[in-house]
């Protein structure tokens, strides 16, 4: 008998370009308190906009990947960072964040918009000394170091 889980709908959101340890371990995090688990994923134009840079793997192969996570059950386009708008409209129960996230002003409104609608904020244990943009920093790194190397 399946055990009956704390929420029914959960949504979380990134970018997850280089995917790691760390988008794993949230996912995972994440289903263990829901029956059904919406991914937002940003798109390339998104990254460029508030990152100003492209992300390393285009948007039909991150959103590939990401839907092949036995942890997710639907993936769907970020196209701007208003976390209430997405709220509204996909009707999750609760929001996963890491906890990096806590106390910041913008998921203080939107935990509070939620808890007035019967939903709230569930910040989750980041996975420290990893990232995407740590990644791309030692591979970056990696090329320079061998350029002009045969």
């Amino acid at each position: 008998m399946q055990e009956e889980k704390k929420y029914k709908v959960g949504y979380t959101a990134g970018v997850y370009d280089l995917f790691h340890i760390g988008h794993l371990n949230l996912l995972r995090r994440a289903k263990e308190q829901c029956d059904y688990l919406i991914v937002a994923i940003s798109t390339d134009e998104l990254v460029q906009q508030y990152k100003n840079k492209k992300p390393v793997i285009p948007f039909d192969e991150r959103k590939a990947i990401v839907e092949a996570i036995k942890y997710v059950d639907e993936v769907v386009p970020q196209t701007n960072r208003d976390k209430i708008s997405a709220y509204e409209k996909y009707h999750f129960d609760v929001m996963f964040v890491g906890d990096d996230w806590k106390g910041s002003d913008v998921f203080e409104k939107v935990d509070e918009h939620m808890r007035e609608r019967g939903g709230c904020v569930e910040y989750l244990p980041y996975t420290k000394n990893v990232s995407s943009t740590l990644l791309n920093g030692v591979l970056n790194k990696i090329y320079e170091d061998n350029k002009g190397v045969k």
